[in-house]
């Protein structure tokens, strides 16, 4: 194996798509996207400049002001609360459609922070939706 050989591949492939290992600018961003969809066709040949291009993805989106709101927001999210919403775009479900948690205005105030998921109401999601009860405890400090 040429050393010298791997390092000039490496430097050419990041003086042609520098956005692999850091964005800087929203251009940069679109490229990396854009990348990442055809890197995404042949997942396991790619895997690991998938990995590399995901995390400068994920740095931009959590640096970037455009996010800063969005990811407010999602910080402030209870994890059981961000859980059940995944749940419900996931089987395409309503406020309408959750017998474990009870009428459809405790489920809203569930969903809009104004009241917290109980252990039962947990549980019986965690048993419905086969998944663990530490997907909605994680933030709530009772994990």
């Amino acid at each position: 194996m040429s050393y010298a050989m791997l390092k000039q591949n490496a430097h050419s492939l990041f003086e042609q798509a520098p956005f692999i290992s850091h964005i800087s600018n929203k251009t940069e961003y679109n490229e990396a996207l854009k990348l990442m969809d055809e890197l995404i066709n042949d997942y396991e040949y790619n895997k690991l400049l998938i990995e590399v291009l995901s995390y400068s993805i994920e740095q931009w989106e959590d640096n970037a002001d455009e996010y800063a709101e969005f990811n407010k927001r999602i910080e402030a999210m209870s994890s059981g609360v961000s859980t059940l919403k995944l749940l419900m775009t996931e089987y395409r479900l309503g406020v309408a459609d959750f017998p474990e948690i009870g009428s459809k205005s405790l489920l809203s105030k569930i969903l809009n922070g104004e009241r917290d998921l109980t252990k039962n109401h947990i549980y019986a999601l965690s048993k419905r939706f086969n998944v663990s009860p530490s997907l909605f405890f994680e933030k709530m400090g009772i994990a």
